[in-house]
């Protein structure tokens, strides 16, 4: 499964492994809300993401936003894949908070 979630106390890390894309993005939806909707902190891990299509940057993305919107802090955590920050490029986001990315 390309999304796992790991808790510890207030802080949230999702793990995005393998390919992930439009097949768990409504999973991925769901548990960005829901984490973000409970105000603790929200960290998402893509060391282990081997390609990201564009409806899981866009769903980042917005999640990004959204979580300053509302005064929840969410980063990400450990090294960003090439090929991950080379999607990111591809969607054409000039600006996104992943390790290593340079838009």
């Amino acid at each position: 499964m390309p999304v796992t979630l790991g808790q510890k106390d207030a802080l949230t890390c999702i793990h995005l492994e393998g390919v992930v894309d439009i097949g768990c993005a409504a999973e991925l939806k769901d548990l960005l809300i829901e984490k973000l909707k409970s105000g603790s902190a929200v960290y998402v891990s893509l060391e282990s993401a081997t390609n990201v299509d564009v409806t899981a940057v866009q769903l980042l993305w917005a999640a990004a936003r959204e979580a300053q919107r509302v005064g929840v802090e969410f980063g990400f955590k450990g090294q960003t894949p090439e090929a991950v920050r080379f999607a990111i490029a591809e969607a054409g986001i000039q600006e996104f908070p992943v390790p290593g990315f340079t838009g």
